[in-house]
């Protein structure tokens, strides 16, 4: 295996636990509409996958329907106003951003959650001067799985793809890394569907929670 220089790591359930804080913000929006909320383990599956797969879950919609676009914008509206009441790091990982730090590995984020919401929970999260790179969904034109973002975080860095693993718990998060080059590790304790196999997805690894990314980077 190559030595790592860099970690990058997805947002939504993988550096932080946000779901409580989208749960909130559909609940909300499914009030506001007179329907009955959703319970966090329907909801919980889904959180990686974004405002979209979101507001499609609770109003049964398909996106291409015209009035999907108006859930959709009242949904951000919602989570952007309390981007991070209950958000917090996964328990453990404080310590690998700790080690990369000592360890002169750099870190940063590559999402595809958009930069409006990005940075102010990245702010919230007290990171903002710590992540050597931030890429958002919106940053460029391409987002994940393609692998524009995460080689232009490699480059913002000033890393060599190879000496860099992504950490997401997605599929697309894994077609990503692989095609950009880098080692790809699953976030098993992220927000994976029952349906579901991270080991069908290729990647160079599994990890059960962020003390196992550690174990890794000390390998």
């Amino acid at each position: 295996m190559t030595g790592i220089r860099a970690l990058l790591l997805d947002l939504d359930g993988t550096l932080a636990d946000t779901g409580p804080d989208m749960a909130c913000a559909l609940n909300a929006l499914l009030r506001e509409y007179g329907k009955d909320e959703l319970s966090y383990a329907e909801i919980r599956p889904w959180v990686s996958h974004g405002g979209v797969a979101l507001t499609r879950l609770g109003f049964d919609l398909d996106p291409d329907m015209p009035s999907f676009k108006a859930f959709h914008q009242r949904f951000l509206w919602h989570y952007a106003k309390n981007v991070c009441q209950e958000t917090r790091l996964f328990d453990g990982m404080e310590q690998v951003l700790r080690y990369c730090e000592l360890s002169g590995i750099d870190w940063g984020v590559v999402t595809n959650k958009p930069a409006f919401l990005t940075d102010p929970l990245i702010a919230k999260l007290g990171l903002s001067g710590r992540a050597a790179c931030v890429v958002s969904g919106d940053t460029l034109e391409q987002r994940k799985p393609h692998p524009a973002p995460l080689l232009h975080g490699c480059q913002i860095i000033g890393t060599d793809p190879a000496n860099t693993v992504y950490v997401g718990d997605a599929e697309r998060d894994i077609q990503a890394g692989r095609s950009a080059g880098v080692q790809t590790l699953v976030a098993e304790f992220g927000y994976l569907r029952t349906t579901d196999d991270p080991y069908s997805w290729g990647a160079d690894g599994v990890v059960a929670d962020p003390p196992a990314i550690l174990e890794w980077l000390r390998r």
